[in-house]
C-alpha cells in the first residue's frame, strides 16, 4: 500500500446543511481497536476508501468495554491512518461525547474538554461532526447546546449532531438553537434498521426538519447479513445479540425474502438490508462497520444500489 491512496470516485449525497458531501454508507468505527487491531483496521479504512467512501464515524468511548482498554482506541486508530495516509482532507470525521465514563455527560466544561482529547487523538484540529451521544439529563440543554455552538465557533466542529435522543428532545434543541441564534444540529443517529423501527418518529422528524439521518446498527448486530441461521453457530461478539432475532416469529420470513431479492439482485443480504435503509425518507447514509476488508466489500453495494418499490415492500412487509 502506498503512502497516499487514491480513492474512487463514487455517487456522493450533502450532509444536511453542511456544505460536505459524504458516501451514502457511513463506516462504523467502533471495531477498530475491539474487534479489529490496527493493521486490520488500517485494511478496511483502505478500503473503504478506495472504494469511494469518505465518511467515519467513531466516539471517544470505542472502545473503552474491551478487557485491557481505556477507551479513544478507534480515534487514535483513525487517527493514525488518515496521518500515515495522508488523506485527512479528503475523509469526513464524526465523533461523540457523553458515554465514556471520564468523559460522561453534558456539561459545558466536559464538552470542552472531550473534544480536545478526540482532535488530539485523531491527530487533527477539527472534526466536520461532533455528537452528543447520549441525552444529558443533569445538564440543561440549553447549555450543552451553547457549548457545542462554541466549537462551531471556534472551527473545531464543523457541525454538531445528535445521538439517541428522542424525538421530542430533538424538537426542544431545534426550538433553542433557532431562538438563541446557535448552530442548529444537523445530523441525527437514531437506532433504526430493518428490523427496529421504535424510532420511526425520529426518522420523520429528520425528514420533516431537514435533518441527515443516520442511523446505527443498520445491519441488525449482523442478523442481516444472513449468517445467523437456525443450528448455526457464529463465532462472534456480537454473536448472541444478533441471534436473539432469530427467536423472533417474522425471522424466517424476512430471511427468506432477504434470499429471494440478494439472488435476485446478484448481491449480498447485507446489501440489501443497507439499500433498504438508505431508501427510507429523511436517511442519508445508514452506518454499518466492518473487521476485514471482506466484510466491507459485501456490505458496500447497498450505498447505490436501488431497488424497486415492490422489493421495498416486501421486505418491510416482512417485519412488520
Amino acid at each position: 500500500m502506498s503512502d497516499r491512496l487514491s480513492p474512487t470516485a463514487a455517487p456522493r449525497a450533502p450532509l444536511g446543511r453542511y456544505g460536505i458531501e459524504v458516501f451514502r454508507l457511513c463506516l462504523g468505527g467502533n471495531p477498530f481497536g475491539w474487534t479489529a487491531d490496527e493493521a486490520a483496521s488500517f485494511a478496511v479504512l483502505d478500503a473503504y476508501l478506495l472504494a469511494g467512501g469518505n465518511f467515519i464515524d467513531t466516539a471517544d468511548v470505542y472502545s473503552a468495554w474491551k478487557p485491557g482498554n481505556q477507551g479513544g482506541e478507534s480515534e487514535t486508530i483513525i487517527g493514525r491512518w488518515a496521518a500515515s495516509r495522508g488523506v485527512r482532507d479528503e475523509v469526513v470525521i464524526a465523533t461523540k461525547v457523553a458515554k465514556w465514563a471520564p468523559r460522561r455527560g453534558l456539561a459545558p466544561d466536559n464538552i470542552a474538554a472531550a473534544i480536545e482529547g478526540s482532535l488530539d487523538r485523531l491527530q487533527t484540529d477539527h472534526v466536520e461532526l461532533f455528537y452528543a451521544h447520549q441525552e444529558d439529563p443533569q445538564t440543561p440543554l440549553e447549555d450543552s447546546l451553547a457549548a457545542l455552538h462554541e466549537l462551531v465557533e471556534q472551527g473545531k466542529a464543523g457541525a454538531i449532531g445528535l445521538s439517541n435522543f428522542r424525538a421530542a428532545t430533538i424538537e426542544s434543541a431545534l426550538e433553542i438553537c433557532d431562538r438563541r441564534g446557535l448552530a442548529r444540529p444537523i445530523a441525527v443517529q437514531p437506532h433504526y434498521s430493518l428490523i427496529a423501527r421504535e424510532q420511526a418518529a425520529v426518522v420523520e422528524l429528520c425528514a420533516r426538519e431537514g435533518l441527515a439521518c443516520l442511523p446505527y446498527y443498520a445491519l441488525g448486530s449482523g442478523f442481516l447479513t444472513g449468517k445467523y441461521r437456525p443450528g448455526t453457530a457464529v463465532d462472534s461478539p456480537r454473536a448472541a445479540r444478533a441471534a436473539r432475532y432469530l427467536e423472533d416469529p417474522r425471522a424466517e420470513g424476512l430471511l427468506s425474502v432477504l434470499d429471494g431479492v440478494a439472488a435476485a439482485r446478484s448481491t449480498s443480504l447485507a446489501a440489501i438490508a443497507i439499500a433498504w435503509l438508505r431508501e427510507q425518507p429523511g436517511v442519508l447514509a445508514p452506518i454499518a462497520s466492518a473487521r476485514t476488508p471482506e466484510q466491507l466489500a459485501a456490505i458496500m453495494p447497498g450505498a447505490t444500489l436501488a431497488l424497486s418499490d415492490a422489493e421495498l415492500a416486501a421486505l418491510a412487509g416482512a417485519w412488520s
